[in-house]
């Protein structure tokens, strides 16, 4: 009968459904809700359990010890191929299902069972009425403030402020104790104030509850006289505490005294842990995290100001929870096997252990007489098919308990070999060479090894057959290569497996370059000469000072400088291994004078007559005899030695001594076949070698120093790798180098593990607790003895994914783009793993004025990572008006861990963005109508829309559910800008801007002249809805062939009445009887008519100067009368928006003039215009100037008739008199 004890069955199970999945397996509880779980009474209730096995388990539950029936309740769902509850409270109180729930889950080969879950309803009670009296106190007394909040689950966390919310400011004088209570060490006058208020805050619930105000009136009557410092809190000399290993120990020593006291901590039996303690409150409260045993004793804080000190000594016990020291592992056996449970267990006071079989107490479970109980340890003798079960291990104390399952699955499996078939291996000559053979089986198959076709089994030196069945072949040679046989066999059968090994000769540089030295300007060439194994593909590289070169057999270098110097080296590569080889380049000068010197100096000749002294166990005295210097002194001298024994034909450095000595006392290691030369250098460069002297050995001695570089890191979450720097040869001292591997747990009182190994760098440690501390040794050991003794070094195994996920989100909005988000931390112990900090997944489900209903577009999540252990992080850009979503995960070394159930919330309006277009449509004389769409994010609720236009001087506000707009009584012609913007309840957003212009239909009217009687020289006047427009006329030169005129900018569908001046043609016409249309152009911003107004406003200024200075010199104008008895306000300049000359207007806009209507046949009566040349002169006679043009006696506009209704009585001046000259 064999037995196992602490089998890798994980592993091996793994193995068994990688291969086979049908293979039985009792269940394994995957995933449980925490044992000590609150509840938000407003979010439905989940309770975890998730397992696995073959068949996949049945779940069932208990609550309160009993059978809970999950399909008799309708508000209790139990998720399909789970046992996770989800019980809907909507529409019931959730105290209904507090209790302690335990999920069982089975199948044919067993039961497993969960942690007992407690779970309890989160409680925010109100705070008790009370009515505070004003407080009294004289200054520089203590005071105490105290908040004693209403107890809730979990408890709330204390702050103090004022009615602003500011928190209340605190120093070393004024601080918060633990207990929520504000201390006072002496107050002061500015202390008065009737609004000290102490707030509650409730995590799970998130609301907050306020004390009534405390009002405290500081009166300096009867000050109090300065005092040495004395406790407020703890009380006494000396107080109790206790606290439970692994937890977090918070000691505190508030004290009053005039002056304020400075607080300051001690350990009586040792010194404060370092890297676990802090001091917080102003150094009155010491933090100490991961508490142990050893942080047990009696702390002393002290009190101390100018008067004097007090003492306060804290007695701490730490107590412990049941921890794991070895929990139970699963068992694979196969029948007639034994196998062992073992349930160690850590606490104070000692766990009780009890011990279950598929869920039932192991004593009212049916009788076997191959089972043997012993305390924390289960034998199972000579198992049989069918007997696999799950066993439970519970140990419990006063504290706390842990429960664990371990199964035990009986299998009878044959053998089956899992390393591939026909695996080529390649080493190098004298390398170390590793044949892998991985199997399963039930009973675990035996491993044997054969080479070729011999019959023999490999064992002994040189193999090694490790337990895993990997044969090792610690120096390989070429008469290792061939084919190997791997056998693994049971009771139940035998597999085989072939893999082949393939011994490679060395990468070796027969030809190394050579040390130069070289003019400046002159080519330098390196050459390195190579051997390598045929059937493997060498790569060549050249690095300059560690710097990349191309790549060939030999390195040329033009026109060197003295940036070229360094030291070269060649590097051959192949896929097993390399080699490599330097040389230094020197260049020197290039000048005349230097030529002529340098021509006359070289390198040194090599030394000779290399002779051995002084000869001792670990030192020996060189001496030789320098060569010729040639014209160069010998700057030093580089002893080298070969170790004909570890490395022959490879030479190193081993020291340097002064070019004016001949001897040196070398220092050497045991266990070395030394060869020494030595070469000589000048200015020029290196000399050749020296011959080799004769051989030296040294005796081997047990090792002066041990591997370097120890780690200790796991990579999956069962197993702990420790690795080192293996020694060189020249380093081993001896033959038969191994390394001693040491490690035990830490914090674990127990011995050191010790495994012996040799040629490797690394040692796998498996079936370890996940992220636990090791310390971990490694001790060189050969024939001769052992290293020094080694000092630890603190390692963990491997990390596992997080168990839990954070609780108490708690979202605090600060403005519309940024929330701050809390949250609890989560115990370290299911963190499994080294924290790295935790990731917000973020994103918005939709903008809140789609409504609860609508199927916004998700957005993609966001994530943020915050470092270390945090508890609070920022999230910005977000958007206003929004529900967002978020959850938390913790993040260790391993990855990341379950999410945190989500949680909503929402952001506070903003401004909207911009409308998402503005459009104008049918624009005409006189209006337009604008089209726009809403803002593509509204940011909150619209309350409606903003438009401005005419520069900003007409404003319109529009409603919210308008997209368009008719605006009217706009002037002709004109260009309008229009700025458009939504508008929330926080204010308008940003504009938008559109540009339009009305319509003007323009029509050309061409005047034949030939119609009047005789010469049409005047000025042709159009009247058009009241306005007058006129035109300067002048045909009396018949030379110019020029027969009439083109009158443009007439409006079409208008009545126009045109007449001349002095009357000679009398027309009525509409515009769009005889015009064709014409686009209107902008004048404003053409460059021709900006320059031509520029010069007609020179031209005006001359011309009042002169009128100026005719005036004051007494002339008569023939006008003059005229402009007085005919005084016209109207008369304007060029209008800019329709470039019609000395248009005539009403005062009041677009008011069309009485009695200028148009006869049914077309023509113009006399009486019917008011405004003819015939009234401004006399005798019809006007004047000219001696080019023909009008000179424009018409500086005013006679009275109009009342009836008219446009008196003036602006009187005449220079500008007025001008205007007739455009």
């Amino acid at each position: 009968v064999s037995c196992r004890v602490d089998w890798s069955a994980v592993t091996l199970l793994n193995l068994h459904v990688a291969i086979r999945p049908s293979l039985p397996q009792p269940p394994t509880i995957t995933h449980q809700s925490p044992k000590d779980f609150i509840i938000d009474p407003r979010e439905n209730i989940v309770i975890h359990c998730e397992a696995k096995g073959k068949p996949h388990p049945s779940f069932s539950w208990t609550r309160n010890g009993t059978h809970f029936d999950v399909e008799k309740d309708p508000k209790v769902l139990m998720k399909p191929s789970s046992g996770t509850l989800v019980i809907d409270i909507n529409g019931e109180k959730a105290e209904a299902y507090e209790g302690v729930y335990q999920c069982t889950a089975r199948n044919e080969h067993g039961t497993a069972l969960s942690n007992n879950i407690v779970i309890r309803q989160s409680r925010s009670p109100l705070w008790s009425k009370e009515r505070n009296e004003p407080i009294l106190v004289q200054v520089g007394v203590s005071l105490v403030l105290q908040c004693r909040p209403p107890a809730g689950l979990p408890p709330p966390i204390i702050f103090w402020m004022d009615n602003n919310f500011q928190r209340l400011t605190q120093d070393t004088r004024v601080s918060q104790a633990l207990n929520g209570d504000l201390y006072f060490s002496n107050v002061l006058v500015d202390d008065t104030r009737n609004d000290y208020i102490c707030y509650a805050r409730f995590p799970h619930t998130q609301t907050i509850q306020q004390k009534q105000p405390i009002t405290v009136k500081v009166l300096d009557s009867n000050p109090a006289e300065e005092r040495r410092p004395s406790f407020m809190a703890p009380l006494g000399q000396s107080s109790t505490q206790m606290v439970l290993r692994g937890g977090v120990l918070e000691l505190e020593c508030i004290a009053e005294g005039l002056p304020t006291p400075d607080i300051s901590w001690r350990k009586e039996s040792g010194d404060l842990p370092s890297g676990r303690t802090s001091f917080h409150n102003f150094q009155k409260t010491l933090k100490i995290v991961d508490v142990t045993e050893a942080d047990a004793g009696d702390y002393r804080c002290t009190a101390k100001n100018s008067l004097g000190a007090g003492h306060h000594i804290i007695k701490v016990n730490v107590k412990a929870a049941p921890y794991w020291i070895s929990a139970p592992r699963n068992l694979i056996l196969a029948p007639k096997e034994t196998g062992i449970l073992t349930c160690r267990v850590g606490g104070d006071p000692k766990p009780t252990i009890t011990w279950s079989v598929n869920g039932v107490a192991i004593e009212n479970s049916p009788k076997d007489v191959n089972r043997k109980v012993e305390d924390d340890t289960v034998i199972l003798n000579d198992v049989q098919t069918g007997s696999s079960a799950v066993y439970q291990c519970n140990a419990s104390n006063e504290f706390g308990y842990l429960l664990a399952n371990a199964f035990v699955n009986v299998l009878a499996e044959p053998p089956r070999i899992l390393t591939p078939p026909n695996n080529v291996y390649q080493v190098i000559t004298n390398r170390p060479a590793l044949l892998d053979c991985a199997s399963f089986g039930s009973p675990i198959p035996s491993i044997t090894w054969f080479k070729d076709s011999q019959t023999s089994i490999l064992s002994g030196d040189p193999y090694v057959i490790h337990g895993n069945g990997t044969l090792e072949i610690h120096v390989a040679q070429l008469l290792n290569s061939g084919k190997y046989t791997c056998i693994a066999s049971n009771n139940l059968g035998t597999k085989e497996n072939h893999v082949y090994l393939e011994v490679k000769e060395p990468t070796r540089i027969l030809a190394q370059p050579e040390y130069k030295v070289v003019q400046r300007n002159r080519n330098a060439v390196f050459e390195c000469k190579v051997k390598h194994d045929p059937t493997l593909i060498p790569i060549m590289t050249w690095l300059k000072d560690s710097g990349e070169l191309p790549d060939d057999e030999s390195l040329t270098i033009r026109d060197v400088t003295e940036e070229d110097e360094g030291t070269y080296t060649c590097v051959m590569n192949t896929t097993l291994d390399q080699d490599s080889a330097s040389a230094m380049l020197t260049v020197v000068g290039g000048d005349t004078l230097h030529h002529s010197i340098s021509n006359r100096l070289k390198q040194p000749d090599p030394p000779t007559d290399l002779e051995l002294t002084d000869q001792r166990e670990r030192s020996v005295q060189l001496t030789w005899t320098p060569g010729d210097e040639n014209n160069s002194p010998t700057e030093k001298f580089l002893i080298q030695y070969e170790d004909l024994l570890h490395q022959p034909g490879v030479w190193h450095n081993l020291t340097k001594v002064d070019g004016t000595k001949t001897t040196a006392h070398l220092d050497l290691s045991p266990y070395v076949y030394y060869s020494f030369r030595v070469l000589a250098l000048n200015r020029v460069g290196y000399s050749q070698p020296s011959k080799a002297s004769r051989q030296y050995r040294t005796n081997p001695a047990a090792p002066d120093e041990n591997p370097t570089d120890v780690q200790g890191v796991g990579t999956e979450h069962d197993n702990l790798i420790i690795s080192w720097k293996e020694l060189t040869g020249l380093q081993s001292n001896g033959p038969g180098l191994q390394y001693r591997v040491n490690w035990r747990q830490k914090g674990v009182e127990e011995e050191w593990s010790s495994e012996t190994v040799a040629n490797t760098s690394k040692y796998v440690l498996s079936g370890t607790p996940t992220f636990v501390p090791y310390e971990i040794k490694v001790q060189a050991v050969n024939d001769y003895g052992s290293g020094p003794e080694p000092v630890p070094v603190e390692g963990f195994s491997g990390e596992d994914l997080p168990m839990s996920a954070p609780e108490s989100i708690q979202v605090l909005v600060q403005n519309v783009t940024l929330a701050e988000v809390h949250w609890e931390p989560v115990p370290s112990s299911t963190v499994r793993g080294r924290l790295q900090g935790y990731k917000v997944r973020y994103w918005r489900e939709r903008g809140l004025h789609q409504g609860a209903g609508a199927e916004g577009r998700q957005e993609e999540a966001q994530a943020l990572s915050f470092s270390g252990n945090r508890t609070q992080g920022r999230l910005p850009g977000l958007q206003p008006y929004s529900l967002y979503t978020l959850n938390i995960r913790v993040v260790n070394g391993k990855g990341e861990g379950p999410p945190s159930a989500n949680h909503n919330f929402e952001t506070p309006e903003g401004v909207p963005g911009p409308p998402s277009f503005l459009r104008v449509k049918d624009p005409n004389i006189d209006s337009l109508t604008l089209e726009w769409g809403p803002p593509q994010e509204n940011n909150g609720r619209l309350t409606g829309y903003t438009l401005r236009y005419q520069l900003g001087r007409t404003e319109m506000t529009l409603p919210a559910n308008e997209t368009t707009v008719t605006l009217g009584n706009l002037k002709y012609s004109t260009r309008y800008k229009f700025y458009f913007n939504a508008n929330t309840i926080k204010g308008p957003g940003p504009a938008i801007t559109q540009e339009a212009v009305t319509v003007m239909d323009e029509g050309e009217l061409y005047v034949d002249t030939r119609m009047a009687a005789g010469d049409l020289t005047g000025l042709l006047q159009v009247s058009r809805l009241g306005r007058y427009s006129r035109w300067g006329l002048d045909t009396s030169k018949e030379n110019c062939g020029f027969h009439g005129f083109h009158l443009d900018g007439l409006v079409g569908r208008c009545r126009n009445d045109l007449t001349t001046i002095p009357g000679i043609l009398p027309l009525g016409f509409n515009a769009n009887e005889a015009a064709m249309p014409n686009k209107q152009v902008d004048l404003a911003t053409q460059g021709w008519f900006i320059g031509l107004m520029c010069a007609i406003a020179l031209l005006i200024l001359v011309l009042l100067i002169v009128c100026f200075i005719k005036r004051n010199k007494g002339g008569k104008y023939p006008v003059k009368e005229k402009e007085d008895a005919h005084q016209d306000p109207e008369i304007q300049p060029m209008k800019e928006d329709d470039g019609t000359f000395g248009e005539y207007s009403d005062t009041e806009d677009h008011k069309p003039l009485k009695g200028s209507r148009t006869p049914s046949n077309g023509t113009v009566k006399r009486d019917d215009s008011d405004d003819s040349l015939v009234d401004y002169g006399e005798g019809g006679d006007g004047q000219f100037n001696e080019d023909g043009s009008f000179i424009g006696q018409y500086s005013g506009k006679k009275e109009k008739d009342t009836h008219e209704g446009n008196e003036s009585s602006e009187a005449p001046s220079p500008v007025n008199a001008m205007n007739s000259f455009v």
